[in-house]
């Protein structure tokens, strides 16, 4: 290779897209493997939220008999939109779906945030909002929940200024559980700022804001396909909002957004809502087991949960000691090491087995 010209490429870029952090997502089962040094199919990975049972098999059937793989999607979303507009009971003129509802967040920030601009978080949360805010170069404001990880409307109005532009989190919140009234999120909505309600995890709670799209032109839904449906590694979501506002990002999206693939499970996965409901039915259930033997282990704060995992305050100090003992056992949980999720863990909702296996081992490790 011929020597390059000693041209300064770094300093032609963003300087506060030079000084961004990597965001950090779920290692491969096989790093786990390696780190527990056991074989991939004994690893017990409940840290990424992710669905145990898998896709329908309706699924798995369609993607191996479609054979136009060759061909670009539909950038119009047609069929998807129209099958959406079903699903949740409204006009495909209001849907647009993204590559992950994360794609759907990185639009709306690229819509609405320029330097100088912020967004109120109220945190702890997911760590996208934030992530995507600084790529656009704003500035993400952070907010502190109350003692109870819900909400403090009061703060988040205090927190406001000329530069706000809006605020997101999920709704139940990840990581804590806990779902947010619709009196707070009205309330939010009065401000008349963008407001993104995060919903990735309705479908094990059953309580969603969609009925106040017809209210407030500044309301944004997310949803996604990854969790209730199983279809995280095909990466499918989507925004729900006013239809200007979905002309818009349909406009600036990149056309050919949503793979054939994911285009394919997710219009099988409508087609098969009783399996896959039921699958949910199960894992709400596990996820009530899980809490009730976690709430007899000596040691562990559990908190209320409303999604499809439990958040855990382990003994003062000794969070990371007891994170790597399970790591070491195979069991990969997700560890909060600071501010206010110092020594806590969640746990994802897997299969009863993991189930028990969890419990065993935080048993021994935190009363060791």
């Amino acid at each position: 290779m011929k020597d390059s010209k000693n041209i300064d490429i770094n300093g032609l870029m963003l300087p506060h897209i030079r000084s961004l952090e990597t965001y950090q997502g779920v290692i491969p089962m096989d790093v786990m493997a390696d780190r527990a040094g056991i074989p991939p199919e004994k690893v017990i990975r409940l840290n990424g939220n992710e669905n145990p049972y898998g896709p329908s098999p309706r699924v798995v059937e369609a993607l191996g008999n479609f054979q136009n793989y060759n061909h670009y999607p539909d950038p119009d979303q047609t069929k998807l939109r129209d099958a959406l507009s079903d699903y949740l009971d409204v006009p495909a003129d209001h849907i647009v779906a993204g590559n992950g509802s994360d794609e759907i967040i990185d639009l709306l920030l690229r819509m609405f945030v320029g330097q100088g601009d912020n967004i109120v978080i109220p945190t702890p949360t997911f760590g996208m909002y934030a992530f995507s805010t600084e790529i656009c170069g704003g500035e993400a404001v952070s907010v502190e929940r109350d003692e109870d990880f819900n909400i403090d409307v009061e703060a988040v109005n205090l927190a406001i200024t000329p530069k706000t532009k809006g605020m997101f989190f999920p709704s139940p919140n990840n990581p804590t559980g806990n779902v947010t009234s619709e009196a707070q999120i009205r309330a939010l909505l009065e401000t008349g700022l963008l407001v993104v309600v995060d919903e990735t995890y309705y479908e094990f709670c059953g309580q969603t804001v969609l009925p106040l799209l017809a209210e407030y032109s500044n309301l944004v839904v997310l949803r996604t396909f990854s969790k209730w449906a199983g279809l995280a590694g095909l990466r499918i979501g989507l925004g729900v909002m006013q239809p200007d506002l979905a002309a818009t990002m349909m406009s600036m999206k990149p056309p050919y957004n949503v793979n054939l693939a994911a285009e394919i499970a997710l219009l099988a996965s409508l087609e098969d809502t009783p399996t896959l409901f039921s699958r949910v039915k199960n894992i709400v259930a596990e996820r009530d087991r899980m809490m009730g033997l976690l709430q007899q282990v000596k040691g562990i704060k559990t908190w209320p949960s409303q999604a499809n995992f439990i958040l855990c305050q382990l003994p003062e100090g000794r969070g990371k000691e007891i994170y790597d003992g399970l790591c070491n056992r195979g069991i990969f949980l997700r560890y909060f090491g600071n501010d206010r999720l110092k020594d806590h863990i969640r746990a994802s909702v897997g299969l009863p087995h993991e189930t028990d296996a969890v419990v065993a081992a935080l048993g021994e490790l935190v009363n060791a």
